[in-house]
């Protein structure tokens, strides 16, 4: 019985397993907001220099372990990206024209009444109008 090679199956068994949430609720919902493009990046990147030396070993639980994490990695990374490209397209303003916003409204005044329709204007006038100087 090899305690080594037993030990690292069961914790490559266990450390995949313990991913699989994370992955399962990030594609069912796509929501990634919770996570740093910059870190998945660097992660995956980290991910891809250690395949040098995880691969350069003899085949054993390692690969299969890593190899998870390059693909999860991999697809949280796609992910953040789609998120990150969604989120940009959204920002960018939409051009409207002047004359649809401004078609039918009146002209706005300023000073004494300015909101109020003519006819409240013009009575509101007329009677400081009557009032005597104090």
């Amino acid at each position: 019985m090899d305690i080594p090679l037993i030990a690292g199956t069961v914790s490559t068994v266990v450390f995949a397993v313990s991913n699989l949430p994370m992955l399962r609720k990030a594609l069912r919902t796509g929501d990634v907001s919770s996570y740093s493009l910059a870190s998945i990046a660097m992660i995956n990147v980290a991910n891809v220099v250690y395949s040098l030396y995880v691969f350069s070993l003899p085949l054993g639980p390692i690969w299969a372990l890593h190899t998870f994490y390059l693909v999860s990695c991999a697809i949280m990374l796609v992910l953040c990206l789609a998120k990150s490209r969604a989120a940009r397209r959204s920002e960018v303003p939409r051009r409207v024209s002047v004359i649809s916003i401004t078609e039918g409204l009146e002209p706005v005044t300023r000073g004494r009444g300015a909101g109020r329709s003519p006819a409240a204007r013009a009575s509101s006038d007329g009677r400081r109008r009557g009032r005597a100087a104090p």
